[in-house]
């Protein structure tokens, strides 16, 4: 198990405060591979360009 990227507590106050529900243990790492796939697409991208810096627009399809 990786290291969760996610702040849970504003995790759970987002979801709370629009829908009124809940949200589980095992929603973070779920959420944190999303951010991992995202981070490593944006790695890819800055990479392509010859960057060393990832960028808002690294995160753009």
């Amino acid at each position: 198990m990786s290291e969760v990227l996610v702040i849970a507590s504003k995790v759970k106050k987002y979801v709370k405060d629009k829908s009124g529900m809940s949200t589980s243990a095992s929603v973070m790492q779920a959420l944190t591979r999303k951010v991992q796939e995202e981070i490593d697409r944006a790695l890819e991208r800055a990479r392509a360009s010859g960057r060393k810096t990832i960028m808002d627009r690294d995160f753009e399809e």
